[in-house]
């Protein structure tokens, strides 16, 4: 296993004295399996498992409660789990596979690739009758900005818009199951940005841009690519977009709702995109797969790139995307609800973690580690300094932040600010 030996050594030079002191660390199977009983106990979800590699091996694999409550079908090694926004570091990787190749530059405008972004406006406002006023962007948005949600794309307003871009992608409905990336990527084009490019962190359609950037620069269809240069070189089997419907059984149900009231979420929409052949897609969610399979992903950022031998990306390539993008002019209050995650800022399609936490109510974690999670609360980490991935999934709405602060002090211990000293 390669190790990320500068972030480590940056890790030691940037945490407070305290943080020197804690002692070697390794993972305590019994508190998160405690935790996980708790969190069902507690009708906080219903079903949950969580999967530890450290040091080269598997270290922990604790499950709790039900894959499906109403069947009485507990949650087991092959469940299978709808990932929704742990699909974006997955398209990340695709596309960066195709910078390798020099297919594009970082700093590329967008409508380069992509010609139907080159008539893009920012919305400064509305007329009385709803529709937008607007303005030429101060300057184009580039590939860079996608990879990191500085475009100033929307991602809509779930139903209720608040302003008139949101508006304009509520009647165009960009990411509708019916549409093609192709027909996505027309439809979002017309979308006006709310912001300047490179002037605020706002989470967005963005990664389904970049979706559609993998087929228009590989010439193959996003789903293909990523089953060709991803899953398949790493042994993921058990992942993907569209699923036949002998896996229906396997795959565990979304709960929404209170603690202690949890109820079977309504998710006919996607379980029909997933397993009756939508058209779409997409680059942001979609991906269906085991704690297994992901691990496998998780272990290949890990190793700078390479899992078993086989190499996915450069692991230079691979720091790139967990190094912090961010413009430090972007103040916190332009970048939503970002730094609630922690400590840090953004890479391509990850959090990155700068400094260590800074409170006790903040997420634990170690200097470089990278991230992301999914709206049922699912989550995922690479942690360099101490050589660990780790998986944790849940199918329960609305995504639960504290669920998952407790979760890493399950696994960190609540005291936990970094690694140990030499």
């Amino acid at each position: 296993m390669i190790r990320y030996v500068a972030a480590a050594t940056l890790a030691l030079v940037a945490l407070p004295a305290a943080a020197q002191d804690n002692p070697p660390f390794q993972p305590d199977c019994a508190r998160i399996d405690a935790f996980l009983d708790r969190m069902v106990a507690d009708g906080r979800t219903v079903g949950a498992s969580a999967l530890v590699w450290k040091d080269g091996a598997e270290r922990c694999f604790e499950s709790a409660g039900d894959a499906d409550r109403e069947a009485a079908r507990p949650i087991s090694r092959d469940t299978l789990f709808q990932i929704f926004s742990m699909t974006k570091p997955v398209t990340g990787v695709a596309l960066m596979q195709l910078w390798e190749q020099g297919k594009f530059g970082l700093d590329d405008p967008l409508e380069w690739h992509l010609p139907e972004y080159a008539a893009l406006k920012v919305a400064v406002g509305e007329n009385a009758d709803g529709s937008p006023i607007l303005r030429d962007p101060a300057r184009k948005v580039t590939v860079r900005d996608v990879l990191r949600h500085t475009a100033g794309f929307t991602y809509g307003a779930g139903g209720d818009p608040q302003n008139a871009a949101d508006r304009v992608w509520e009647r165009l409905q960009p990411l509708s199951s019916d549409k093609t990336l192709a027909e996505f990527s027309q439809a979002m084009a017309q979308v006006p940005l709310l912001y300047d490019p490179g002037t605020h962190w706002h989470y967005s359609a963005g990664v389904d841009v970049q979706a559609r950037l993998v087929e228009v620069l590989s010439g193959q269809p996003f789903a293909d690519y990523v089953a060709e240069h991803i899953f398949r070189p790493l042994g993921m089997t058990d992942s993907g977009w569209k699923r036949s419907m002998a896996d229906r059984p396997r795959l565990a149900r979304i709960y929404q709702g209170e603690a202690g009231a949890l109820e079977p979420w309504n998710d006919d929409a996607l379980l029909e995109a997933n397993f009756m052949g939508k058209p779409m897609t997409m680059g942001g969610s979609g991906i269906v797969t085991t704690v297994d399979d992901y691990l496998k992903f998780a272990r290949m950022l890990l190793g700078e790139g390479a899992l078993d031998g086989t190499r996915i990306l450069k692991p230079s390539t691979i720091r790139l995307m967990a190094t912090d993008q961010l413009d430090p002019r972007i103040a916190p209050e332009n970048r939503l609800w970002l730094p609630g995650k922690g400590s840090g800022g953004f890479g391509f399609d990850v959090f990155v973690r700068t400094a260590a936490p800074q409170s006790p109510d903040e997420n634990r974690g170690s200097v470089g580690e990278f991230f992301w999670d999914g709206f049922p609360s699912m989550l995922f980490w690479v942690d360099p300094a101490q050589d660990m991935a780790v998986v944790f999934a849940t199918q329960k709405v609305p995504f639960d932040n504290a669920m998952h602060r407790e979760f890493r002090a399950a696994v960190y211990g609540a005291d936990y600010t970094g690694p140990a000293g030499d």
